[in-house]
């Protein structure tokens, strides 16, 4: 099972990296912890980070008016990293696409 589920491609995400330029955000799984992000990471991408910054979301209840009625229902929670990696590295994340 792999720890890192997909990288954030988001206004603010990409706001972030282009700021400074060595932090990236990925979509990581619930229960990892910094050290087996930061592994996964090093091993996927063949860089060394520096640091891992995680961040927990809770799911947001949303609705919607329908015809037949309200439809209410929750978004997923999840769990965020920033990673920053070392001076001068950089993931090409467009490479896979």
């Amino acid at each position: 099972m792999s720890i890192i589920v997909k990288p954030i491609f988001t206004e603010k995400q990409t706001a972030i990296t282009e700021k400074f330029e060595n932090r990236y955000g990925f979509i990581v799984v619930p229960d990892a912890n910094k050290v087996e992000i930061k592994k996964a990471v090093e091993e996927l991408y063949n860089v060394h980070v520096e640091r891992v910054n995680t961040i927990k979301y809770n799911g947001k209840t949303r609705s919607r008016y329908t015809k037949s009625g309200v439809i209410s229902g929750r978004t997923s929670a999840y769990k965020k990293a920033i990673v920053t990696l070392k001076k001068g590295e950089t993931i090409d994340l467009f490479s896979n696409i």
